[in-house]
């Protein structure tokens, strides 16, 4: 009798439960992969603006024109 009562109490997942979750997943990821890029591009353009405004620092208060390495 224990046996039929724990029987009836574990859930059971549908069929198509798991291409559903991995559907879900690579979703996830691929909208990750995205917000990567984006934060890659970003960090890109910011260095260039660093690297600009550290030029003209330079060539104004160093006295020279920065030599690029």
């Amino acid at each position: 009798m224990a046996n039929a009562i724990h029987s009836s109490t574990t859930p059971t997942c549908p069929a198509d439960f798991q291409p559903a979750f991995a559907s879900a997943i690579e979703s996830l990821m691929q909208a990750q992969r995205v917000q990567l890029e984006a934060l890659n591009s970003w960090q890109q353009s910011m260095a260039a603006i660093n690297q600009e405004v550290w030029d003209e620092w330079v060539c104004h208060w160093g006295g020279g024109a920065p030599i690029d390495v």
